[in-house]
C-alpha cells in the first residue's frame, strides 16, 4: 500500500468512527501516520474530556483503523 493509499484508508476508517463520535458532541482527526505503521490522531469536541476516551480509542478507533489498514501496529491520540 502506497502512502497515499494508507492515508486514504485512514481517513475511511475515521469516516467510519466520526457519526458516533460526533454524536456525543465529539469528533476525530489525522495528525500524521509516521513510518507506515504508526497512526496519530487528535481526539476533538467533548472527546477531549471524555472519561471513556482511551476505551474509545482501543476499541473503536484502532480497531477500525486496522480493519482498514492491517499494517497500521499504533494508533495513538495526541493533545
Amino acid at each position: 500500500m502506497t502512502p497515499e493509499e494508507l492515508i486514504v484508508n485512514v481517513e475511511k476508517a475515521l469516516e467510519e468512527i466520526r457519526p458516533f463520535l460526533n454524536s456525543d458532541g465529539g469528533d476525530i482527526a489525522l495528525v500524521s501516520i509516521e513510518d507506515s505503521k504508526h497512526v496519530k490522531v487528535r481526539l476533538q469536541g467533548a472527546c477531549t474530556s471524555c472519561s471513556v476516551s482511551q476505551m474509545t480509542m482501543r476499541a473503536g478507533v484502532e480497531t477500525t483503523i486496522k480493519k482498514y489498514a492491517p499494517q497500521i501496529e499504533t494508533v495513538v491520540n495526541v493533545a
